[in-house]
């Protein structure tokens, strides 16, 4: 019996360990730690991998998201349209500015924002849409797009842990006002420790987000207004950089694992495997099943030495914090409330072999017999 990990992140830093070591051993004889060159050229990096004109790196995914709201002058009771299935941090960000999250239901199957569901969730008090790229498959940008427009309502991408995903042809990160991305380590492009970064085709959005996230600074000494400190070390703008040259094929090492679980999963007991649709680029953050008894199914892996996780045990709206929120009316959202605690990731990342995928077919199938 092999045990295999969710997620082993070893293989990309032996894959890249001459560079890697090669970098860290420079920042530190030469004490080049923050900003810096290293930081210019990853910034420049991502905005043409992603093609847009700007990027600005930060301290991680949340502050991304934050920055780009308090540059848009999100504000207390402003409402912003987003989605319950995803990490806590794409309601965290609004609901610190004393805006109002307002969730509305997913997709089946892609666990996407519905936009059919955004249309009718908006007010006169409605500023925003967030829609979350979640898994690694972008939500539906041309029906979102055409919403905004019609109520001139910015779009703001949560896109941190699609890095790579494409929509018909166009890269996650530049279908929006700005969009979020994060590297923390488990994210397809990740780093030693916390990044982050937003992106935009905005010249005075892309100001306004570098102004707040240097303390308001906009030269040495001289503020003004009130920000806050969010930077990308010069160590993991340079790892990034590195990186991110080979993160298309680990991406593609990634969508050739999940195309062999779809096929040896498939007609598996009440397995649903990823629905990936046509015009979109899957990059697979996460391999998502979707089983009603997805928490035996962990408890069975974990016995056979198989990491798993369950992605997510509980949709958002449903989380105590909001029985303090004030004004906060629990929405009925049965699509989302249907795949809590029944989507369930299995290993898929860069360099997973196939005795390894093997090993996690066969435990599922164990499972299910």
């Amino acid at each position: 019996m092999m045990s295999v990990p969710l997620l082993d992140l070893t293989k990309q830093y032996f894959e890249l360990k001459g560079e890697s070591d090669a970098l860290w051993l420079d920042a530190m004889e030469h004490a080049s730690f923050v900003s810096g060159p290293r930081v210019k050229k990853f910034e420049k990096d991502v905005a043409e991998y992603v093609g847009v004109k700007h990027c600005i790196s930060c301290g991680n995914g949340t502050d991304a998201l934050f920055l780009i709201m308090e540059a848009l002058g999100i504000k207390k009771d402003d409402e912003i349209i987003t989605t319950p299935w995803t990490f806590f941090a794409t309601i965290e960000c609004i609901t610190h500015l004393g805006a109002k999250p307002i969730m509305v239901d997913i997709e089946p199957g892609t666990f996407n924002i519905d936009p059919q569901a955004i249309e009718k969730a908006i007010t006169p008090r409605t500023k925003a849409i967030v829609p979350v790229h979640i898994y690694g498959q972008m939500a539906n940008m041309d029906e979102i797009n055409n919403i905004a427009e019609r109520h001139n309502l910015f779009v703001v991408e949560d896109a941190c842990q699609a890095m790579g995903a494409e929509y018909k042809g166009s890269m996650a990160g530049s279908l929006s006002d700005a969009a979020a991305f994060s590297f923390f380590p488990t994210k397809n492009l990740g780093c030693a420790g916390d990044g982050g970064c937003i992106t935009t085709d905005n010249d005075a959005i892309a100001e306004r987000v570098r102004l707040i996230a240097g303390h308001g600074m906009p030269r040495k000494y001289v503020h003004t207004e009130f920000g806050v400190n969010s930077r990308l070390d010069a160590l993991q703008a340079g790892l990034l950089s590195l990186r991110l040259t080979k993160l298309d094929e680990w991406n593609e090492q990634r969508k050739a694992a999940a195309d062999y679980y779809d096929e040896q999963l498939s007609g598996v007991g009440d397995l649903v495997t990823p629905v990936v649709v046509k015009d979109r680029k899957h990059i697979y953050h996460l391999y998502i099943l979707i089983t009603e008894n997805a928490p035996e199914l962990q408890k069975h892996l974990g016995e056979q030495g198989i990491g798993s996780a369950l992605y997510y045990p509980i949709a958002i709206h449903e989380q105590d914090c909001f029985n303090r929120l004030e004004g906060f009316v629990k929405p009925s959202l049965p699509v989302a409330e249907y795949c809590a605690n029944k989507t369930i990731a299995l290993p898929c990342f860069p360099g997973i072999t196939i005795p390894q995928q093997d090993e996690v077919i066969t435990a599922v199938k164990a499972f299910f017999v």
